[in-house]
């Protein structure tokens, strides 16, 4: 039976603006120890480091992988987390309805900052709403999550064209062409279509993408 994968990389350690020891007034802030389904605050956002982050994403997708995601009440989530926002990752990720982030890593409304785009990629207006969720909602982390069996991959590895998607695919050809495998290099291949989306995730990673 066909699984769909992530391909998940880590770009970079954030720490906001004095994130860490200060509110936005300047004043102290007391970290809260993280655990799993706890409504995300400026308190335990604090109490996040890096790794942290790194670690929770890790467990939440064991956890649906296991099929035991936690239970939470939405609307009483809605309302914890009205007045403000402190997701603790920012995530960029393909907009394939199958692989929504909050799922896949089994975390609570206002837990992630998401940038959804097909293919993953990152452009300006991207990359400064990533800069917004660091410097001033105090993101920990930035992930890129691909994943496999991607459309936005195939369309690039089969050369298609179709009204503005083709200049999004641009971006994703030069992946295309890195990747190298045996046989048909069109989606008809597995591998060719996995190699690319490795390829395209190390380039959105090294900013070749932009």
């Amino acid at each position: 039976m066909n699984k769909l994968r992530l391909f998940l990389t880590v770009v970079i350690g954030c720490l906001a603006n004095q994130a860490f020891a200060e509110g936005t007034h300047g004043s102290p802030i007391n970290p809260v120890t993280y655990t799993p389904g706890i409504t995300m605050n400026q308190s335990v956002q604090a109490g996040i480091t890096p790794d942290k982050a790194v670690a929770i994403l890790q467990a939440g997708n064991e956890r649906f992988q296991a099929g035991k995601l936690l239970k939470r009440d939405p609307k009483k989530l809605v309302r914890q987390i009205a007045p403000a926002q402190y997701p603790f990752a920012s995530v960029v990720a393909c907009t394939d309805s199958r692989t929504a982030p909050e799922i896949v890593f089994d975390q609570n409304i206002g837990d992630l900052f998401v940038t959804r785009i097909a293919g993953n990629i990152v452009n300006d207006d991207m990359v400064g709403s990533l800069e917004y969720a660091s410097n001033s909602l105090g993101t920990r982390v930035i992930v890129v999550m691909g994943h496999s069996n991607c459309g936005a991959i195939k369309g690039a590895c089969d050369g298609v064209q179709m009204g503005n998607l083709t200049g999004l695919l641009s971006k994703i050809q030069p992946a295309v062409v890195a990747a190298r495998t045996p046989g048909e290099r069109n989606s008809k291949n597995l591998e060719f279509v996995e190699r690319s989306g490795w390829a395209n995730l190390n380039r959105v990673v090294s900013g070749k993408i932009c």
